[in-house]
């Protein structure tokens, strides 16, 4: 077939290509031919007109020197030349065979120059030689599309030379080799345990550093049609990804599982794929799993069977070695003047490593539920155990409930601050545990406490307290100082919730004895006299326990409130002060009202029904909401019979 010689050359612009079209060019022809589409490539058209090599000095070169100096886009022109001289007549006798060997013969050279630097783009810092590389690959492209519309006999023997197709194939070999080969000087991983670690260690450092590599040197030579960075890093990741798959189907033992996990889930996704310099240029999404579903659920279930088991090992070891040292009547460890166990300071920071990489590796929070399920069945074991314990006479049992509940305060924390580890109804089951073993160890410690102030407690709202009060009070101070000072071999955070508590106990058994009536206050100088001596109490009482570190600062309200109802005399004011104690303490009954006002005998039945019925009807717009909760907690039973009986009178 005749035809003209057309003049051909590879069109550059800036406007990018369709998606979906791996084309780099469109042949431009001047006599007409239209272009398909254009090509992303101005950088290369810049660098060739910056070349220092001017056209006259090139023209001075000839094929084989070009060759030699690696100008392989001015080389590749120089045989397309040739290709048109030889080939573009119609004419095919003039050919000479000669000639047309030596031309098949130079293009193979120039492949294999093209090849040799494609090959050793990621180890040299050649990014001149690329770009002259990618130049040529984009005019081989052209003259392809060039000879394509003749027929096969028409055409020159090597055409087409698909050079993108070589490129494209030779990234996945070079990707292959070097994933196979690794990098053997790699120091993070030659101070890994086993093989298997080193070598996946070496091929994720060696992803993370060549995908770097394309970022920081490759990306700029290439033209955006390549998607270079995404090229590459969709041929490191199928390379990892095969290589990783045949490891996790060979038998391999927790250490092995776990490791290989911690690359697919965490160090993968996060120092490689989302380093900051990748980041903005591969979009990890499209990238797909390193491991089929299958191989992952595998190594999951392997691995969480370790843990699971290693868990409940340590939690077991552990109960097992506070439950001999409380049988032998070991004394605990004394730090920073407090008794303390490493019960919990040893578990915690195990449990949470555990509960924290089965997330992370497993992306499971039912899987990590599962472990936190086992320390609530550890704190409750401890829980029956303790209690059992403070039932013996070891002579140790104060000191080893001080420690103890160190351990449970450290528990508490934990599960308090860790709350986004723990699913809600076993976060509700351990700090209600661990509130259990705390009443434990208070009530063991308020009982023995309440017992040796019960004498004292007896003297309180009787004629003895009213003709010799300073000495009663006092007295009870006193007592109260020298058990708070007994406490201070307690952890000071600990020390101060037993306090706290001890507080309320005392200031509930005041207002309890000041119920039972062992006082007749008939006259208005009595009442008052006796308000003036509750707010007394309440001041020296408070101050002991607020030195003491109680942080209760509600209850000095109580005594001064209730001394109030004492004082006034107007059935219209009592009736305002005890709503207002009402709104503020929503557990105070009529029985708690009808005991107090019961101690003024000068109140008729009249004035009593006229101050219980105004408390029903502002009960419902009282403040429902207060959490201040004191009244309850005193006694019920026999001392509210004549509350009963007196109410029975007074509908």
């Amino acid at each position: 077939m005749a035809f003209t010689k057309p003049r051909e050359e590879v069109a550059l612009d800036t406007t990018e290509d369709s998606a979906g079209d791996s084309k780099m060019g469109r042949v431009k022809n001047n006599h007409g031919m239209k272009i398909s589409d254009k090509l992303n490539f101005l950088d290369f058209m810049i660098q060739k007109k910056s070349s220092k090599c001017t056209p006259e000095m090139l023209s001075d070169l000839d094929f084989s020197e070009n060759l030699e100096q690696n100008r392989l886009a001015v080389a590749q022109q120089q045989l397309v030349a040739a290709e048109e001289r030889l080939f573009g007549n119609s004419n095919e006798a003039e050919r000479v065979e000669e000639d047309e060997d030596k031309l098949q013969t130079e293009y193979e050279l120039l492949i294999l120059h093209l090849r040799m630097i494609i090959r050793e783009s990621l180890n040299e810092d050649n990014q001149e030689k690329l770009k002259s590389v990618l130049t040529s690959i984009l005019q081989e492209e052209a003259q392809d599309r060039r000879w394509e519309k003749l027929a096969a006999d028409e055409r020159p023997p090597w055409r087409p030379t698909r050079c993108r197709e070589i490129h494209d194939s030779l990234l996945q070999t070079v990707v292959e080799e070097r994933m196979k080969n690794g990098d053997e000087k790699e120091n993070a991983a030659d101070n890994l345990s086993t093989t298997l670690k080193r070598e996946v260690c070496r091929m994720g450092k060696k992803v993370q550093k060549d995908l770097l590599r394309v970022v920081r040197r490759l990306r700029e030579c290439y033209p955006p049609d390549f998607d270079i960075c995404r090229t590459y890093a969709l041929l490191y990741h199928q390379a990892f990804s095969t290589r990783l798959q045949e490891l996790a189907r060979a038998d391999i033992d927790f250490e092995d599982c776990h490791y290989l996990l911690s690359w697919v889930a965490k160090f993968y996704p996060s120092d490689v794929l989302k380093h900051k310099e990748l980041e903005e240029h591969i979009n990890h999404s499209l990238l797909g799993p390193l491991l089929p579903k299958e191989d992952l659920k595998k190594l999951q279930e392997q691995y969480f069977s370790y843990k699971e088991t290693e868990v409940k090992k340590w939690l077991s070891n552990a109960f097992e070695k506070e439950m001999k040292r409380w049988g032998d009547g070991m004394e605990p460890e004394l730090m920073d003047g407090y008794y303390f166990s490493d019960l919990a300071v040893t578990l915690i920071p195990l449990i949470h490593s555990a509960v924290t990489d089965i997330k992370t590796i497993m992306g499971s929070e039912s899987k990590s539920g599962y472990i936190i399920c086992h320390l609530d069945s550890f704190l409750i074991s401890y829980m029956k155990c303790l209690e059992d314990h403070t039932k013996t006479k070891q002579e140790n049992i104060p000191k080893t409930l001080s420690a103890s509940l160190v351990n449970i305060h450290l528990f508490g924390d934990y599960v308090q601050k860790a709350e986004n580890l723990f699913p809600e109804e076993t976060k509700t089951a351990c700090l209600s545990t661990i509130a259990n073993v705390k009443t434990i160890c208070h009530k063991y410690f308020l009982s023995r406490i309440h017992t040796d102030l019960k004498p004292l407690y007896r003297k309180i709202w009787t004629q003895a307290w009213l003709a010799d009060h300073d000495d009663v009070i006092q007295g009870l101070v006193k007592e109260l100082e020298n058990h708070i000072d007994n406490l201070k071999q307690l952890k000071p955070v600990c020390r101060e919730e037993l306090v706290g508590e001890l507080h309320v106990e005392v200031m509930v058994e005041y207002v309890r004895r000041m119920m039972k009536r062992k006082l007749k206050l008939r006259e208005k100088s009595k009442q008052e006299q006796t308000a003036d001596l509750m707010c007394k109490d309440s001041q020296i009482i408070c101050s002991v326990f607020a030195e003491a570190g109680s942080k209760e600062e509600w209850l000095p309200e109580i005594l001064p409130k209730l001394s109030e109802i004492l004082r006034l005399q107007d059935p219209g004011s009592l009736q305002l002060e005890i709503v207002s104690l009402a709104k503020d303490f929503p557990d105070l009954s009529e029985q708690h009202i009808l005991a107090v006002l019961n101690l003024k005998t000068n109140l008729s039945s009249s004035d009593l029904r006229k101050i219980k019925g105004c408390l029903r009807d502002n009960r419902s717009i009282l403040n429902a909401e207060s959490s201040s909760s004191f009244f309850s907690k005193l006694a019920s039973g026999k001392q509210w019979k004549w509350c009963r009986r007196s109410m029975l009178k007074t509908p």
